[in-house]
């Protein structure tokens, strides 16, 4: 039984089409016509897209601010400065033996663990 051929047929009127040379062509330099333009696009699509990264980045920066120990903490002008010294004072003044402990009010429906 005799063998196919290995070449696909192709009618004449599709041998001179672009798509045909260029075919024909890929066979015979397929890193030249495929690969190349392929690495070509990654490099210069990574320079395009640099930019378009910067701005997102800058755009989240302006977004985030730093702010300082001072307005982390909420403290402006109108507010006391804390003295360790004198919250000391002030604690040890206090008389910490004389309290009474007290159960926290269940929500509704919520167990309030007593048996």
């Amino acid at each position: 039984m005799p063998t196919f051929q290995r070449k696909a047929f192709r009618p004449s009127s599709q041998s001179n089409t672009i798509g045909a040379r260029y075919r024909v062509a890929m066979q015979k330099h397929p890193f030249a016509l495929f690969g190349l333009p392929f690495i070509l696009t990654m490099v210069a699509g990574s320079f395009f897209l640099t930019p378009a990264a910067a701005i997102r980045y800058e755009k989240h920066d302006r977004k985030v601010q730093q702010m300082t120990q001072e307005e982390a903490l909420g403290i402006g002008k109108d507010r006391r400065r804390v003295d360790v010294r004198e919250e000391y004072y002030r604690l040890a003044a206090k008389d910490l033996d004389d309290w009474e402990q007290k159960r926290v009010e269940r929500l509704p429906g919520e167990h309030d663990g007593v048996l």
